[in-house]
């Protein structure tokens, strides 16, 4: 049954500027440039304030003023109107121009010239093409090849099965090729260089560089290097040494020579040539902070600060279309200008609004870890979570977190990510309360003092911990371990 009724809520809704500035904050330098860019694009009322622009429109108005005030030869406006297909450019030989007249550099020794570096090369997979190019194949061992090679992954390794590639060429390429046929292309393809390519696991990659190692040079500790690969690989894998002495019937010292011939092989060959090929990731800071003379301040990088305005063009076309009476199709057009000025507006007001809340949120930050900042000593670094800034700066935890995430800072010791800052606090025998980073640098630097033959075990590490006045617990002290990804110690042990 229907009825109405009269009812009370409170209830909370961003506006769309709110909307906009929360997205806006979380994006980093470089994301906001682009977020520009596309913006500019989308709404025709915005573009960048420039002082060159409102230079030469200044000239522009100038000139046209001094053209109005000289007195008008018709005679010679009717002249250039019959002679306006000759042109004095088109005899001024451009060889006799000096070159230095052609360049020119608008550049200011203070300004900040933002170039994207780039790298170029030649590709893991397209080094393996060349490779087998270069071999005198059939055209079906040809095809063979190419489509191994194209299943090769980044790291080297053929994850395929010979059976699977057969059935793949036989419907996917229609290339008859026996199991046999794929197995001696696939043999030439790992005597491709780097050592260790087409192996179709970790064992297999190791075997391959160790057998090409001994037709270049053979010895005793290749020999037995390759022994312990081919039949102990489950035990070396586990650092169970005493096992595989036993078996093997060899000493320590032969089994050193051994494992420092297996320690010096590439794991994943595919990465030794994609390295030099892959995208380059350059951190682009935010903040920066400088010591001057143990007093730190702090600037927002300057890529941060594009200066927008609404068109000129659009104001006038608004205050035009406002004034004229209004019909239909005017007052669409009044709208669609008022909505795409209203929103460079609201843009402009967003970018503004995001400068601010980045300075004083990171003002804080650097306030509250001013000892830390001022030297760099983890053992400085104050507990801090969200909450202690949001209260500071007056906003939200969520907007803090925003400013937070993705976010660097330039410090005397390092570009830092903002977030590494934040830590939970822990309380010490004696009450002083400590942060958790404090707490993974102690682990760190007691594992790093440790004997590698006999590494400490979790319990033990607890155990330094508490002496050292850290009272937590064994799960707590693997937790850390993990997070600074340190193996357990069986796996840090050497001989």
């Amino acid at each position: 049954m229907l009825n109405q009724r009269l009812q009370q809520k409170l209830l909370q809704k961003l506006s769309p500027q709110q909307i906009l500035l929360m997205k806006l904050l979380q994006i980093p330098t470089v994301g906001l440039e682009q977020r520009i860019k596309q913006e500019i694009e989308d709404n025709p009322a915005l573009e960048v304030d420039s002082n060159e622009s409102s230079d030469q429109d200044d000239y522009d108005e100038k000139s046209d003023q001094d053209d109005k005030d000289e007195p008008v030869d018709t005679e010679l406006d009717d002249f250039k109107a019959k002679d306006d297909e000759f042109d004095f450019n088109d005899y001024i030989n451009e060889d006799d121009v000096p070159s230095y007249k052609l360049q020119t550099n608008n550049y200011s020794s203070d300004e900040d010239r933002r170039e994207v570096p780039f790298v170029s090369g030649t590709s893991f997979h397209e080094n393996l093409q060349q490779q087998l190019s270069l071999r005198h194949l059939s055209e079906m061992d040809t095809n063979i090849g190419t489509y191994i090679i194209g299943n090769i992954d980044d790291s080297g390794y053929l994850q395929r099965s010979v059976d699977a590639i057969v059935d793949d060429l036989a419907f996917s390429q229609n290339v008859m090729a026996g199991k046999e046929d794929v197995e001696r292309v696939l043999s030439i393809i790992q005597q491709f260089d780097p050592a260790g390519v087409g192996a179709k696991d970790l064992k297999d990659c190791l075997l391959i560089q160790i057998n090409r190692q001994l037709q270049e040079s053979p010895s005793e500790k290749l020999e037995l290097a390759k022994r312990i690969i081919s039949r102990y690989f489950n035990d070396f894998t586990k650092k169970h040494y005493q096992k595989i002495m036993k078996r093997v019937e060899i000493s320590e010292e032969q089994l050193k020579e051994a494992l420092g011939v297996i320690l010096h092989l590439n794991p994943k060959p595919g990465n030794s040539l994609s390295e030099t090929t892959k995208e380059n990731h350059y951190i682009i800071p935010d903040f920066t902070i400088t010591n001057n003379g143990d007093e730190l301040e702090l600037s927002l990088n300057s890529w941060n600060s594009t200066d927008l305005k609404v068109s000129n063009s659009f104001s006038g076309m608004m205050d035009t279309v406002g004034k004229q009476k209004k019909s239909k199709k005017q007052r669409e057009a009044f709208s669609f200008i008022k909505q795409k000025v209203d929103s460079a507006r609201w843009f402009i007001d967003a970018i503004q609004q995001r400068q601010n809340t980045l300075y004083s949120t990171m003002k804080a930050i650097m306030d509250y870890q001013y000892e830390y900042l001022l030297t760099g000593d983890d053992t400085k670094l104050r507990p801090m979570i969200l909450k202690d800034i949001a209260e500071k700066v007056n906003l939200d935890i969520s907007t803090i977190s925003r400013v937070a995430n993705s976010k660097y800072v330039q410090t005397p010791f390092g570009t830092l990510l903002i977030k590494s800052f934040f830590s939970e606090s822990m309380q010490k025998d004696d009450g002083e309360t400590v942060s958790t980073r404090e707490i993974k640098t102690i682990l760190k630097e007691i594992i790093d003092a440790e004997s590698k033959e006999k590494p400490f075990t979790d319990e033990y590490l607890t155990t330094k911990l508490k002496e050292k006045g850290y009272p937590i617990a064994r799960r707590t002290v693997a937790k850390y371990r993990e997070q600074l990804k340190i193996p357990v110690a069986r796996l840090r042990k050497e001989l």
